[in-house]
């Protein structure tokens, strides 16, 4: 039950999480070991996800938020500048902050919902050095683009893909891009470790001085070289890692079976605008993600959410407060507009699209929406 009293049973959720009883034994195993810190299981899990991604090097850290932490404090110095997008995750630009540096929000293109890259020549200036683009909800970014412009105005690029796991652009993962990747294992995305996160690169200087910064600064025991932190993975996290690895592909292929059923289900509806796949890319669907038209549906969005919720479909919004409207970030930066960021965060509502829907499932998030739709649509 939740707080009202549903029976959250009977709801079709926004995601699933299913750990397997192989993934399970394997983490027993490790117990039972008595060998839990990071190491041999780490070890495995990196190479096996740097394998996956098409990188060189994996490292393995506690949470994507110290995996971008982590990479900020190789990629920048103090009082630099870095390009996020406000209509993302508060990580992706309060580790910039935490570090030392400024983040300069651009908007976002209305269209697939990353980073604007007109926008983002607007705001190059002698301070920038890098910039962040996130690959939302498991949709590429337009990577070439940003490469030219990273080329172009010398930036190093710190890629946060903590949504995209299993995502392509021009038939790569787009985890074996240049400079830096970071990614999330949080619950619900699209594979888990509970919590922890990992950093990729090709680089062998950046991964051998992230390792060192990811564990107290020392290359071995008792000698630091480095100020390091203690944002370690543990072996039993690695375990489960390993283990939904394995089934990633066959989940990131049922996520976009599934998005693909329900935009073949919504797509004829005039005042919903289903979030656009960058072309040349392969969207690994770790959230659907739909926006209610401003002007057709004013301050509906939250009565559009609940309604699906009464008839037992879990829907969310995400990214409600763009970052550069929190409050945090009014008072380091002052205040901007961004009118796409602005207008996506009030409008935004996301469907279940997990790998366990079943068929029945499926239309009846199709059916709901539509219903709803026609329901709102006559009040406005």
């Amino acid at each position: 039950m939740d707080r009202t009293g549903r029976d959250m049973s009977k709801v079709i959720p926004i995601t699933q999480v299913k750990i397997s009883e192989d993934e399970i034994q394997t983490v027993v195993r490790v117990l039972r070991s008595g060998k839990l810190r990071a190491g041999e299981k780490c070890e495995e899990f990196e190479q096996r996800f740097a394998e996956y991604v098409g990188a060189k090097y994996a490292v393995t850290v506690n949470s994507g938020t110290s995996a971008l932490y982590l990479s900020y404090l190789v990629s920048l110095k103090p009082s630099d500048e870095i390009l996020v997008p406000s209509f993302t995750f508060f990580a992706t630009a309060s580790m910039a902050v935490a570090m030392g540096a400024r983040p300069v929000f651009c908007d976002i293109d209305p269209f697939t919902f990353t980073i604007d890259l007109n926008e983002v020549e607007t705001k190059v200036n002698p301070k920038v050095k890098a910039i962040a683009p996130v690959h939302i909800f498991g949709n590429a970014c337009d990577i070439k683009g940003i490469q030219f412009l990273a080329s172009k105005y010398h930036l190093k690029i710190i890629w946060d893909a903590a949504q995209a796991h299993g995502t392509k652009y021009d038939g790569k993962d787009v985890g074996c891009f240049n400079d830096i990747v970071c990614y999330s294992f949080y619950p619900s995305k699209n594979m888990t470790t509970g919590e922890g996160g990992m950093i990729v690169t090709n680089d062998r200087v950046l991964y051998e001085t992230l390792k060192l910064l990811r564990s107290q600064g020392q290359p071995k025991k008792c000698y630091h070289t480095l100020i390091g932190y203690n944002f370690r993975m543990t072996d039993f996290q690695a375990a489960i890692g390993v283990g939904q690895l394995a089934k990633l592909p066959k989940w990131v292929s049922k996520r976009r079976n599934n998005a693909s059923y329900l935009t073949s289900g919504l797509k004829d509806l005039k005042y919903i605008h289903i979030q656009k796949e960058q072309p040349n890319s392969e969207h690994s669907y770790h959230q659907y993600a739909i926006k209610l038209d401003s002007k057709r549906f004013k301050g509906m969005r939250n009565a559009f959410v609940s309604e699906l919720m009464h008839k037992g479909i879990q829907a969310r919004t995400l990214y409600s407060i763009p970052l550069h409207q929190q409050p945090i970030f009014k008072t380091l930066l002052g205040d901007i507009s961004l009118p796409n960021s602005e207008d996506l965060a009030q409008n935004i509502l996301n469907l279940p699209v997990h790998p366990f829907l079943s068929t029945d499932e499926l239309d009846k998030i199709v059916f709901e929406v539509r219903k709803t739709y026609h329901k709102l649509l006559s009040r406005s």
